[in-house]
């Protein structure tokens, strides 16, 4: 006799056949009979609609940039609506300008909101100042089903509770003071104006719920809490409160957020079960830290988007190494692109451990991701015309010829640099400065290396005037190697030395080929020339 026994998958809720008991012995099913969401074949059920609710208090940073991430892809994967709301209700905090910045930053790392302040949607408005009127009628619903109170506590009276309670060795809680205040009592003191707040009456009886990430879960947040507030003394509602019901007026089907949240989800729920609204899938993701394992801080200064896109690291090399640092997906290899992440997605895959984040692999990171995009006509021209604007900027009076600027001209430079450079901005660097400006370099200099140099000079001039414009990077590497032969007492090493500085003023770089083969044959034969006057004179 075979039993099949089912086991619910927590991310697409469907039975999926684990174990066929055959004459009491147990036979794990093989991969195929056991697929459910992991397949790419078998979507989630229903409508998915995820959101990334940041509150502008500060600017995007890698921890954010990666919740909007698995949130987007999550979306993209079972093609949903991805959700940006901003949580704006702290105003006190708020910052200038971050509201704007966050969107800017989740579209300049393609990651772009279906829906958000700046796009509108069916269900907005996305900012939650602007829903003011929705979360108070709820707040009136619960206070009049009597699932929340009135609080006249003062703050005085707060600090003085939270002040003992440290003394005693216990953690700071309200006392649930005001939740046996009579009815009359409250509305004498809601007559004379007195300052309030609501707060929700946390019971005992927590239901277990199931997270997609952590398994079974359930904290009974009535005997470790005070009753929470929701709506603050100025009207505004706080987070508990203001985000279930967004979710629930949003049509929010999965909510994924950091693991520091996990703990208030039995709180949320209660709240859920007190308005009678079915609540959302819950995946609580786990931390991004640093590889060390201590928390990733704002206060480190260099984990805000900004700051990278500033230092020229390319978007989906952040994407890539945030990616690479975790869990949830088929494979885990350097160079994925966000196609690829939505495509390799697997949430059945996401663990609970921590991912460790080292930033020390970035530049290898971003050297993989501009080599591919160089490698890509359209992306290649974009970055072109970024360059560009690089060259003039960092160049603007000293360039003497305009030529530099050619699309051709840049594109063969990136060609030949590509798998070499870990960012754009290292081409205007000092160290690459020749490709843009002439180098200047001494007599000095050019004798202490060699007494042949207006000989060498003159054999570089004829082999250019015999290859015309065939500077290959191949047949060079065999010229010069041919040339350096014809010198009487100079050694190769010394020619090439001679070489380099007659071409980027370095001694240091690409290869003499590589040098000549970007400058073409017009530039290096101009900069020899000037490597035989010099020597001429001297």
């Amino acid at each position: 006799m075979s039993v099949l026994l089912l086991r619910s998958c927590r991310w697409c809720r469907l039975n999926r056949v684990e174990v066929e008991v055959v004459g009491g012995s147990h036979r794990r099913l093989d991969a195929a009979a056991r697929r459910c969401c992991s397949s790419a074949q078998a979507p989630v059920q229903g409508e998915v609609r995820v959101r990334f609710a940041p509150s502008p208090t500060g600017f995007l940073h890698l921890g954010g940039l990666r919740t909007a991430l698995y949130n987007y892809i999550f979306a993209k994967k079972y093609a949903g609506a991805f959700v940006l709301r901003l949580e704006d209700t702290d105003q006190s905090r708020l910052v200038p300008g971050a509201a704007e910045s966050i969107e800017d930053m989740l579209e300049w790392a393609g990651v772009p909101p279906d829906e958000s302040p700046r796009r509108g949607g069916p269900l907005g408005p996305y900012l939650q100042s602007h829903r003011l009127d929705l979360y108070s009628q709820t707040a009136q619903e619960l206070l009049q089903s009597g699932d929340a109170y009135h609080c006249f506590c003062s703050p005085q009276r707060l600090e003085l509770l939270r002040k003992e309670a440290l003394r005693s060795g216990q953690t700071p809680r309200y006392d649930n003071r005001c939740r046996h205040l009579r009815a009359d009592q409250v509305q004498e003191k809601l007559d004379q104006g007195t300052s309030h707040v609501v707060r929700f009456r946390l019971e005992a009886g927590v239901e277990p719920f199931q997270d997609l990430i952590f398994g079974w879960n359930r904290h009974e947040v009535a005997q470790v809490e005070g009753d929470p507030v929701v709506i603050k003394a100025d009207g505004f509602p706080t987070y508990h409160l203001a985000n279930i019901v967004d979710d629930h007026h949003m049509k929010i089907s999965h909510v994924l957020r950091g693991s520091e949240w996990l703990i208030s989800t039995s709180k949320h729920l209660l709240m859920y079960r007190a308005l009678g609204w079915k609540p959302p899938a819950f995946g609580h993701l786990p931390l991004l830290m640093n590889k060390d394992g201590s928390k990733l801080s704002k206060r480190q200064g260099d984990i805000f988007v900004q700051s990278f896109q500033r230092d020229g690291v390319l978007p989906d090399a952040l994407l890539d190494i945030t990616t690479n640092c975790g869990s949830g997906f088929n494979t885990n290899r350097m160079g994925r692109r966000i196609d690829e992440l939505i495509s390799e997605f697997n949430p059945s895959k996401i663990t609970t451990h921590s991912a460790l984040l080292d930033l020390e692999k970035l530049p290898e990171f971003n050297r993989i991701h501009l080599q591919q995009r160089i490698e890509d006509e359209d992306q290649c021209t974009l970055l072109i015309k970024d360059l560009q604007r690089q060259i003039q900027h960092t160049y603007t009076t000293e360039i003497q010829e305009q030529d530099v600027l050619h699309e051709d001209y840049i594109r063969r430079v990136l060609q030949l640099r590509k798998g070499h450079i870990t960012s754009l901005q290292e081409l205007v660097s000092p160290n690459y400065s020749y490709l843009w400006v002439r180098p200047s370099f001494t007599s000095q200099q050019v004798a202490a290396l060699t007494a042949e140099a207006p000989h060498v000079a003159l054999l570089m001039l004829k082999l250019i005037e015999e290859r015309g414009e065939q500077l290959t990077l191949d047949q060079l590497s065999k010229d010069l190697k041919r040339l350096s032969k014809q010198t009487k007492a100079t050694k190769y090493r010394d020619v090439m030395k001679l070489l380099r500085l007659a071409l980027s003023g370095l001694q240091q770089g690409p290869s003499v080929a590589e040098m000549m083969a970007s400058l073409g044959p017009a530039e290096s034969s101009h900069r020899f020339q000037k490597l035989l006057l010099l020597s001429e004179t001297s």
